[in-house]
């Protein structure tokens, strides 16, 4: 180091001012400082989740943005809220920060649209591969006789357009993500992420096949159960928003989706389970915990999936 260098470096540790601030400053100058750099950071947080500031990078979520600070419409005995109530069924593991903006989101949402609801979220404790369909299963026999209708709901995936209609589905099985506006699935027989059905439909389906551990197949073998019922997918009509219509937060870089195929697992995605469903789920709750998020109610069920090995031995992880 020479000896410029040296002299520099001295004066850094020797407790100059770097030429940051002046060399006498008052405390009320320091407050006012203070304040600019707070209202700095809101503005740049809001900027920044609700897409007005630089866009996000290729395969990165836009972050929700915070809750607004007013509360919902309460149900109660508001009869303009109607006599049907819909058991949100949010399939889950791990997935802590999606489930923080999930639920507040979709509480709000629905209770400005005055849908009663009831947000379960099933999380899946096992050490098994996640099984997306049995969760669903187990989620439509635990959600009492309370509800007449369920939404499986992905948890990445929050609606932004306040014309989708989530009401009682009395017509047939309407698929709110549909192909069209889904921002990542757009083939015809699509329909996961988000499905509405009353609860005497997905009976009619004996509910979803059992068989399908790790991800994805699980909701193409349910659109064939839906049409071996002789019932008809609906889709929404008049949406303009295409596929900004939903906000996915799923981040793939984050959470890797559990794509293996397992021996016969290769072969089997594709057969229709013409035995099992809501008949032969095997699972136990753990526990049944109600939550508050941000003010938004939920129940999270703790959930043992069993499995039979010599059925499907995909189910592990070995």
């Amino acid at each position: 180091m020479g000896p410029g260098r040296r002299r520099a470096a001295l004066r850094l540790r020797g407790g100059g001012s770097l030429g940051l601030l002046p060399g006498k400053v008052s405390v009320f100058q320091l407050f006012f400082a203070a304040l600019l750099l707070g209202f700095a950071s809101l503005l740049w947080l809001q900027l920044s989740c609700s897409g007005e500031g630089a866009p996000p990078g290729r395969g990165v979520p836009r972050r929700p943005c915070p809750p607004e600070p007013r509360a919902p419409p309460v149900a109660d005995d508001d009869p303009s809220w109607g006599p049907h109530r819909l058991a949100l069924l949010v399939p889950f593991r791990e997935r802590f920060e999606e489930l923080l903006a999930f639920v507040p989101y979709m509480h709000r949402f629905l209770s400005e649209k005055r849908i009663r609801h009831h947000i379960l979220v099933l999380n899946q404790v096992d050490h098994f591969r996640f099984n997306r369909a049995s969760l669903i299963n187990v989620g439509f026999l635990e959600s009492g006789n309370d509800t007449d209708y369920i939404a499986m709901h992905d948890v990445d995936l929050l609606p932004l357009n306040e014309q989708l209609d989530y009401g009682y589905p009395e017509a047939g099985p309407f698929h709110v993500a549909s192909p069209e506006l889904h921002p990542l699935y757009h083939y015809k027989t699509y329909v996961g992420g988000i499905l509405l059905l009353t609860k005497q439909h997905y009976e009619m389906c004996n509910g979803m096949s059992n068989r399908f551990w790790g991800w994805g197949r699980e909701d193409d073998e349910f659109y064939r159960r839906i049409k071996g019922a002789g019932l008809q997918v609906r889709r929404p009509t008049g949406i303009t928003t295409g596929y900004e219509t939903f906000q996915h937060l799923h981040d793939p870089a984050w959470r890797k989706r559990d794509q293996k195929r397992i021996a016969a697992q290769k072969q089997e995605q594709f057969k229709v389970d013409r035995e099992g469903g809501l008949n032969n789920v095997r699972y136990r709750i753990e526990s049944r915990t109600a939550l508050s998020v941000a003010g938004a109610p939920c129940t999270v069920l703790n959930i043992l999936l069993d499995c039979d090995t010599n059925e499907t031995p995909w189910c592990t992880f070995g």
